[in-house]
């Protein structure tokens, strides 16, 4: 019986051992359990303050994004209205050229017969020129 008994308490300091051993191991755990979801909650919270300034700098991506097609807009549509203006100006370009052309050829027109008539009218103060000079000697023969 004492060796049954020094065997129990035996037993039960073996069991108390391994219960203050499992008790220190769980304290251990727990401890770095805690320690690892302390670090996890600060990564997460740096993972969600990451992610909140990228999607502001998303946010204002987009809208810069919108500014600058909105711009294309307008300077698309101003680009069309200046190439119809390049186009209302090149017809009327095309049609003053067509009438300097049309006037140059008349001047040249009008010139030509100015020549001729010139001519024409040198020839005949030539011609009344020399009647005259030969009235002039014939009356101043018969003088």
């Amino acid at each position: 019986v004492a060796m049954e008994t020094m065997s129990l308490e035996h037993q039960i300091q073996s069991v108390q051992r391994h219960i203050a051993f499992l008790k220190k191991e769980q304290m251990e755990l727990l401890h770095d359990l805690h320690l690892e979801i302390l670090r996890l909650q600060k990564h997460c919270s740096e993972l969600t303050h990451d992610l909140e300034i990228k999607e502001l700098e998303a946010r204002k991506q987009d809208e810069l994004d919108q500014e600058l097609e909105e711009k294309c807009r307008v300077m698309e549509a101003q680009l069309q209205e200046k190439e119809k203006d390049n186009v209302e100006l090149r017809k009327e370009l095309q049609h003053k050229e067509t009438l300097v052309a049309a006037l140059r050829s008349s001047l040249r027109t009008k010139e030509r017969r100015f020549l001729e008539e010139l001519k024409r009218r040198s020839h005949r103060v030539t011609i009344l020129n020399t009647e005259l000079q030969k009235q002039t000697e014939a009356a101043a023969y018969l003088s």
